[in-house]
């Protein structure tokens, strides 16, 4: 006679038991970076957003834990999985999107562009001191006229002689102020796109800090100013000169999202879960209420569907069929999902949920960037569209 296998105890954090598809390496990175966020970001996070920065010292401490590049091959760096680096991303931005997005301009923007068009001599020259954090990047496409139709940019790259002249201006752009290196992105006079190494302390080149923002307030977020910046020939990448440059980078930079709104989900449905046990109405929890425990219900089946969709993706990007079109399905529903976890997270916890003392204005702050850069939701939207119908409706 089979025997029924004993089912084991409820997680109400991980309902649907998604810990047990992933391997022993997959959790051992998980937690570590678990550890870190929940004892170095966590306790900080709320002081660095209401200040509106964040510690330089930060960016050494991931640099520490190897994350920086941490999905890539070669050159010192880890060459981690797929879904080992999506793990992290949740993990990071279950503290911050703002953390997330460091490590993810780092590692999945300056150093994929770097590791994926550059040269040998570019990829020996800089990806092993950014993995160490001894070189920060950024990455410049967005432009005060060309955001969702970087096809539109109006940076210019001018040949003479031996060098390079770029003029424009880039916006939006994560870890411009302190990075050291800025991939830009600029068109060239025979029409091309190149990708360009514009290096910290090239005169004419200038990265001014961008203030007054209500979203991802612990992260730097700046300008790149380029007025007649000589850039040598050997700071060009050498074989691209297309917008598929820039855009897989974008891709690359996508898949972490899909991970990371996971992230930020989860620490607002934690929060509110446990303030409704505690909560006492009417004499007895917020919990004990039908209203209250279809939220937490809905909250939880959204998480869980998130992660699934992103544990597949990530699944499929390690064994090489993930699809462009895919990523942005999950980019799509992912960060639409976390912002109404937030948002019913927000109303559980009722005047509470507006202080910095709970994480989920923040969440919901900062996730409202989050649903706009790396493509628009609207953007995904019609590139979904157009793979469902095989028609273009950008045009």
């Amino acid at each position: 006679m089979a025997t029924t296998a004993k089912p084991t105890e409820l997680d109400p954090r991980d309902f649907l038991a998604i810990d047990a598809l992933l391997d022993d390496e997959e959790k051992a990175i998980r937690d570590t970076v678990r550890r870190f966020v929940r004892e170095r970001v966590v306790p900080n996070v709320g002081e660095w957003f209401e200040r509106g920065e964040v510690p330089r010292e930060l960016t050494q401490e991931l640099a520490g834990l190897g994350l920086f590049g941490m999905h890539l091959e070669g050159y010192g760096l880890p060459g981690a999985s797929s879904v080992a680096y999506g793990l992290t991303c949740m993990e990071l931005e279950a503290g911050d999107s703002g953390v997330r997005s460091l490590v993810s301009v780092q590692g999945s923007l300056a150093m994929f562009a770097i590791w994926r068009w550059g040269s040998e001599e570019q990829k020996q020259r800089w990806l092993p001191a950014m993995h160490e954090g001894e070189a920060i990047g950024c990455f410049g496409l967005t432009e005060p006229d060309a955001g969702s139709d970087p096809g539109s940019m109006r940076t210019t790259a001018r040949r003479d002689g031996a060098d390079w002249i770029l003029n424009g201006t880039k916006m939006w752009i994560t870890n411009g102020s302190i990075a050291d290196l800025a991939v830009v992105w600029a068109r060239t006079e025979d029409g091309k796109i190149n990708g360009f190494i514009v290096e910290k302390g090239m005169p004419g080149f200038s990265a001014p800090e961008m203030k007054h923002k209500l979203s991802l307030r612990a992260s730097v977020t700046s300008e790149l100013v380029l007025k007649d910046v000589r850039v040598p020939e050997e700071n060009r990448f050498p074989e691209i000169s297309s917008l598929r440059g820039p855009l897989s980078c974008l891709n690359e930079a996508r898949y972490g999202i899909v991970w990371g709104a996971e992230g930020a989900a989860r620490a607002c449905f934690e929060s509110a879960l446990e303030y409704a046990k505690e909560r006492i109405v009417f004499g007895k929890p917020i919990a004990g209420y039908q209203l209250t425990q279809q939220k937490l219900a809905e909250m939880a089946l959204e998480i869980n569907r998130g992660t699934l969709v992103a544990l597949h993706l990530g699944r499929k990007k390690d064994d090489g069929t993930l699809l462009p079109e895919q990523v942005s399905m999950g980019k799509m529903g992912n960060v639409r999902g976390a912002i109404e976890v937030c948002r019913t997270a927000r109303t559980i916890l009722g005047g509470n949920g507006i202080t910095l003392e709970y994480p989920v204005i923040r969440h919901m702050n900062n996730l409202e960037s989050v649903l706009t850069y790396e493509g628009t939701h609207e953007v995904h939207t019609l590139v979904v569209g157009e793979a469902l119908t095989g028609e273009n409706a950008f045009r």
